[in-house]
């Protein structure tokens, strides 16, 4: 439907775009909830999702910019 314009404004001035990965819900409710939870996440988190690297993500969503940590390198946590 992207592809022949219609599903938005955003994307349909930003075609071809490509599918990469996708997901079926049994209710609406529950698919728009994980899109914006998606639309929040890094793209390095977005793209170890894409690649079906699920172990990567606790990882990446400890990090604000989304890198993983270098080996040796210690972790560092918000003040709160």
């Amino acid at each position: 439907m992207h592809q022949q314009g219609f599903g938005g404004e955003y994307t349909s001035a930003r075609l071809p775009v490509e599918l990469v990965w996708c997901e079926a819900f049994q209710f609406i409710t529950d698919a728009i909830a994980a899109e914006r939870r998606i639309k929040g996440w890094s793209r390095a988190k977005k793209e170890a999702m894409i690649r079906g690297e699920w172990d990567k993500l606790p990882a990446l969503s400890r990090r604000r910019a989304g890198k993983p940590l270098l080996q040796n390198e210690p972790e560092v946590r918000a003040q709160t």
